[in-house]
């Protein structure tokens, strides 16, 4: 598990001692981003949320491109650990802010900061309904915008709606075992929205 690009380009990242802790591999990883490339002019003034965090690879990530800032979310204290000794590690402590708490809490309490992110993952564990539930939540809240992506990674088993009100799904990736979903969302004058790729493309 390695930094792909920017800044960090090459280093390897501290890795969980135990399976409970499952990173995006570094080939989902790597097609991921150069997706977002090709939607982000450039990553400056970026500030990017990754929700059930883990290591930390893809907001790590985000940091090593020049995003701004990243905000790390989970409840494990293993996982908090991990990302406080990357972020130190790879020298970006002053750039990323852990908290440690259940994500829902966690994002009740960034709403009131009513400063959105222009980039959130969320990678939660697999069939649990965990993503679905802070899409849920996110749709309506102030942590994004028309500008932000929200992009989701589940099970390419896993079921997940396509809209949540204006949040909608506009891209889907299948990875082997994972799916790479991606969301923004839509102004209310097009409630007819409809995903552009109804078939998931995917890619082995």
């Amino acid at each position: 598990m390695r930094i792909i690009s920017g800044s960090a380009r090459g280093r390897r990242l501290l890795s969980p001692k135990n399976s409970l802790i499952r990173p995006t591999a570094d080939r989902v990883k790597e097609s991921l981003f150069n997706i977002l490339n090709g939607l982000i002019a450039c990553y400056d003034n970026c500030r990017t949320l990754d929700i059930f965090a883990g290591t930390g690879n893809l907001g790590l990530e985000a940091l090593s491109r020049g995003a701004t800032s990243a905000f790390f979310i989970d409840s494990h204290k293993e996982s908090v650990a991990l990302v406080i000794k990357n972020l130190r590690m790879l020298g970006f402590d002053d750039r990323g802010r852990v908290i440690e708490r259940e994500a829902l809490s966690a994002l009740r309490s960034l709403d009131k900061m009513k400063a959105p992110f222009q980039l959130v993952f969320i990678d939660p564990p697999y069939r649990q309904g965990l993503a679905e539930r802070v899409m849920q939540f996110l749709a309506t809240s102030a942590l994004i915008d028309g500008n932000s992506l929200v992009i989701v990674e589940i099970s390419s088993n896993e079921l997940l709606p396509t809209a949540f009100d204006n949040l909608r799904e506009f891209d889907r990736r299948v990875y082997g075992d994972t799916a790479i979903v991606f969301f923004r969302r839509i102004p209310e004058e097009n409630p007819n929205y409809k995903s552009p790729i109804p078939n998931p493309e995917k890619t082995e």
